[in-house]
């Protein structure tokens, strides 16, 4: 039998589970009393794209034919890649959600896998299609995950690069742009980058978003003070996220300063202006700027622009990235900062392991977490964690699994504490914890004088909390005594 081709293969597959889970989206919705007069999400979403089909015509350039009769005709793409977008089902459950979100990325690696073999108008279509119906569906979830928020984001990456290979109509795709960034009540919470449809918007059609960007503004009035306290706060938002980008798109230095630091007074707004210079190529302006965010102050946001600035430093001047990472331990002293110094040292370590562990032994945790992962020397992070007298039990639960491997009877007293104080708190999750640890120290003391220890401890415990039936259960599912 001679093999699919790979792209024919992948859309077969994609269609099959399509095919299934839709028939299993459209009883969920019939069970859940979602059919009937409302309608389907996939009925809405060819209403809506009606509109969409109009406005893309005469795409593609000379020689592809009229757009819109493209976008009526059901393609295998849009038939294996829709149905994993779209659904009938009740999202606010979290665990339907990021299922269902899972099911979208799975759509679009099959969009993005159809690439190479694909006429770029079908590929616009369905990209276009499935954004438009990936909204609806995030306007409705419990996104907690965040997972369906990714693969809207996914899809919004890969607009505009389907929007320029189609040739889409430049109006048709400025009046869509427009559109979704000020005139959608439902999902205000993603941004189109300007920067990403230049090559599809043209000289002319950039042109023209600017036009439409200043309508927009001159229509508000005046500029609030605080924008966040006016009626127009998301306008303002937007005008001011695409005069940061179309800056960038400038290759606008002053402009970049002005839109990005703005009034300097937060870190982060100078460690934007940073990565702004970095994209455009000034590595010079990125790193000084990156640098006056990590002097800010020593707050959470000079800490991330520090690790930033570390990391264009080893990028582009490597001879200074020792003495910055070592200036970052010494200003935020962690086992993270510990463990990026520890890799900028090299064979130079030795000379500021005496410092590092002097430094860290401040914060317990840290002292021995980066004994434990970094020097991955757990019977230093042993000591350490009773010389300083470690007193958080997740460290405590890493510690011992890496000591075990050398003296495993040690152990013993370390996962008993845990277990009395992960019993402090009832609930079946605390119960299986603690059983799951006493079937680890039985394994332990096996074949030796504390195995009957070990045992004790189990009765003693079954005693103590005998009117907690589920601990009982747990404990029998383990397979204790």
């Amino acid at each position: 039998m001679r093999a699919e081709p790979p792209l024919a293969s992948t859309l077969s597959r994609g269609r099959a589970t399509s095919v299934a889970r839709s028939v299993e989206g459209n009883q969920a919705a019939v069970g859940n009393g979602a059919g009937g007069g409302d309608g389907s999400q996939e009925e809405d979403d060819e209403d809506g794209e009606e509109g969409d089909e109009d406005e893309h015509e005469e795409a593609g350039g000379e020689g592809r034919g009229r757009w819109g009769e493209r976008l009526v005709l059901v393609s295998t793409l849009a038939d294996a890649v829709l149905p994993l977008i779209r659904t009938r089902s009740d999202l606010y459950r979290y665990s339907a959600a990021n299922a269902h979100g899972r099911d979208m990325h799975e759509a679009i690696d099959i969009l993005e896998s159809a690439i190479p073999a694909t006429d770029p108008a079908e590929i616009y279509s369905v990209t276009h299609k499935a954004l438009a119906s990936a909204l609806k569906v995030i306007a409705r979830a419990d996104d907690s995950a965040g997972i369906i928020g990714d693969a809207c984001r996914r899809l919004l990456e890969l607009h505009p690069r389907a929007a320029a290979a189609a040739r889409t109509p430049v109006a048709k795709l400025v009046d869509w742009m427009m559109k979704f960034q000020f005139d959608d009540d439902e999902v205000d919470y993603f941004e189109l980058d300007p920067v990403a449809y230049a090559q599809a918007l043209g000289e002319v059609g950039m042109a023209s978003y600017r036009k439409r960007l200043a309508e927009v503004e001159a229509k508000l009035g005046p500029r609030p003070a605080d924008r966040w306290q006016s009626v127009h706060s998301h306008e303002w938002f937007t005008l001011d996220w695409n005069a940061q980008r179309l800056a960038v798109f400038d290759h606008d230095i002053d402009a970049i300063i002005r839109t990005h630091a703005k009034d300097r007074k937060v870190a982060a707004w100078l460690e934007d202006t940073a990565e702004a210079f970095e994209e455009i190529g000034e590595i010079e302006l990125a790193i000084d700027w990156a640098k006056q965010a990590t002097d800010f102050d020593r707050g959470h946001q000079s800490l991330k622009a520090a690790d930033y600035w570390c990391g264009l430093l080893e990028a582009h001047r490597p001879a200074e990235a020792l003495d910055a990472r070592l200036s970052v331990f010494r200003k935020w002293p962690s086992s993270t900062s510990a463990a990026r110094l520890h890799k900028a040292s090299g064979k130079s370590w030795p000379d500021y392991r005496d410092e590092v562990v002097a430094t860290l032994a401040a914060s317990p945790r840290d002292a021995v977490l980066f004994a434990l992962l970094t020097l991955k020397d757990s019977e230093f992070a042993w000591n350490l964690a009773h010389s300083l007298a470690l007193d958080s039990d997740h460290t405590w639960s890493e510690v011992v699994k890496a000591y075990e491997k050398v003296d495993p009877i040690a152990t013993l007293p370390i996962h008993q504490r845990l277990v009395e104080n992960e019993l402090v708190e009832a609930g079946a999750q605390h119960y299986r914890l603690a059983a799951r640890r006493l079937a680890k120290m039985r394994k332990l003391s096996a074949g030796s004088e504390k195995s009957a220890e070990v045992n004790n401890l189990i009765a003693d415990l079954r005693e103590i909390h005998r009117r907690r039936p589920r601990l009982q259960q747990e404990f029998d599912r383990a397979g204790l005594p």
